[in-house]
């Protein structure tokens, strides 16, 4: 049998945005190109191959180790963080996990979870854990997944993390092997002595190939990238899978709507165990050679780092401020302090609703006018985008993707989506179809109430359309 890994194809153009959206005409404009010839990206790992070779030596990466805008930061090059996800991806290959088996990864913000989130998808499929769940409910899901490895945090100054990995060794029986990612601040020598079947992440990714897949593996689009829990709160967690193919689109209609340039920078504060984390804020950012900063391992859950934010903003320049609305409203109660936050040019929030007072109180102290988006597990972390330049009350969330649909029906008898198609400014439940809605649920069997019967993606969501076309949401339908 060959050993010789098949040539792969030259690398491509990173995603560039065609033109500035503002406006629904903006985008149908876009969608007078066909889909397939505006996007022939086919996996994320070519979105890194991509990247790689356009931007080279330029920062990927920056992790801050403190909340301290004078501490000297760990950065990635692009080149590096190639490198890094030829080497797990090939180590994860090396340990036998094929194209169908989960790798789960249980580690707080850092910079080796963007090689376990790449580089598990390169090698099979990647399943980020929320490390505030109980054992309990990790281990279903991670049995559900039939996870092969588990990559997690050595430490337990994250979330107890390094326990509850030693922990679920015997709750998995799926689990084959522990890679314990070590701290950034851990020195060589007070590594501990890891037991049978545990192994230093790190140590053995130095081992491979760094320049390839040795895999060879040809990555479709419809391939399975990623299984995403939802649900988890209250009641069984769910596993919503996101295609290759749903992940690229994500990216790239971010960097369209978002107008993102190499020439900006990104303080990502999403936990990247979620999509807002990884898909909007992380691929998005390096499909088009933005910086992302990772604002140390607690991110922005480190009370020193919003005590610090506009200090950190004025040492680090990103273009962009994106959060949630309690981080926002955290923020809006620290004090500028004569710091300068110039180089923010565009200001967005989504996952939950943003108060008329807390948009009106942002644009007074910060100059700055927060946009909403809206985001879910179930279309790979975007749904609609107000893009800059366009401003809103707060509830507007911004223009449908390009070569996505997007209505507004009434609710029937029992508050579920009717076939009813109701006019603009009418308020009646969010429905979709778009290239990046998720492959259905592991268990086919919670895909009846995501779907309607002719196969629209049923949100929940309430809302209605103002004339210009964008989405306003109200509400939910049920919780």
């Amino acid at each position: 049998m060959s050993s010789i890994t098949p040539p792969q194809a030259p690398a491509a153009a990173p995603f560039r945005p065609a033109f500035p959206i503002r406006s629904l005409d903006d985008i149908r404009r876009l969608e007078a190109v066909p889909l397939h010839e505006a996007l022939t990206v086919r996996s994320t790992y070519e979105i890194f191959r991509n990247a790689g070779a356009a931007f080279g030596n330029k920062t990927a990466l920056t992790f801050l180790r403190s909340a301290d805008p004078h501490d000297t930061p760990i950065r990635w090059s692009y080149a590096e963080l190639l490198a890094g996800i030829h080497q797990t991806a090939n180590l994860l290959h090396t340990l036998g996990l094929t194209p169908g088996d989960a790798v789960a990864v249980l580690l707080p913000g850092c910079l080796d979870y963007h090689l376990a989130l790449w580089g598990g998808e390169a090698a099979g499929i990647v399943q980020p854990l929320n490390p505030l769940l109980s054992d309990e409910k990790l281990a279903s899901l991670m049995l559900a997944a039939g996870a092969r490895v588990l990559i997690a945090y050595g430490s337990d100054a994250e979330s107890g993390m390094w326990s509850k990995a030693m922990r679920l060794r015997g709750q998995v029986p799926t689990l084959q092997t522990v890679l314990r990612v070590a701290p950034h601040d851990e020195a060589v020598a007070d590594a501990p002595a890891l037991p049978e079947g545990v192994a230093d992440f790190n140590a053995l990714r130095a081992r491979e190939p760094d320049d390839r897949l040795v895999s060879g593996r040809d990555i479709a689009p419809e391939d399975i990238a990623a299984y995403f829990h939802t649900g988890g709160t209250t009641g069984a967690p769910k596993l919503a899978r996101h295609s290759h193919r749903a992940q690229v689109f994500t990216a790239w209609a971010s960097v369209q709507l978002q107008g993102l340039q190499a020439s900006d920078t990104t303080i990502n504060g999403y936990p990247l165990f979620h999509v807002a984390g990884v898909l909007p804020a992380s691929l998005a950012s390096l499909s088009a050679g933005v910086e992302v900063i990772i604002p140390t391992t607690a991110l922005m859950r480190n009370k020193a780092v919003l005590a610090n934010y506009w200090r950190l903003v004025e040492a680090y320049r990103p273009t962009s401020l994106s959060a949630v609305p309690t981080v926002l409203a955290a923020l809006a109660n620290v004090p500028l302090d004569g710091a300068d936050i110039s180089s923010i040019r565009y200001c967005r929030t989504g996952a939950a609703v943003l108060a008329p007072e807390l948009q009106a109180r942002f644009k007074r102290l910060f100059g700055l006018h927060v946009h909403e988006s809206l985001g879910m597990t179930e279309m790979a972390g975007i749904s609609t985008i107000t893009p800059p330049g366009v401003e809103g009350p707060a509830g507007c969330v911004g223009f449908r993707l390009p070569y996505t649909e997007l209505r507004i029906v009434a609710l029937d008898a029992h508050g579920n989506a009717s076939d009813q198609d109701l006019p603009p400014g009418e308020q009646g439940m969010v429905l979709f179809k778009s290239p990046n809605v998720f492959s259905g649920f592991l268990d086919p069997a919670d895909d009846a109430k995501a779907f309607t019967a002719d196969g629209w993606l049923a949100t929940g969501d309430l809302g209605w359309l103002d004339g210009q076309g964008r989405l306003n949401l109200s509400g939910r339908s049920k919780d």
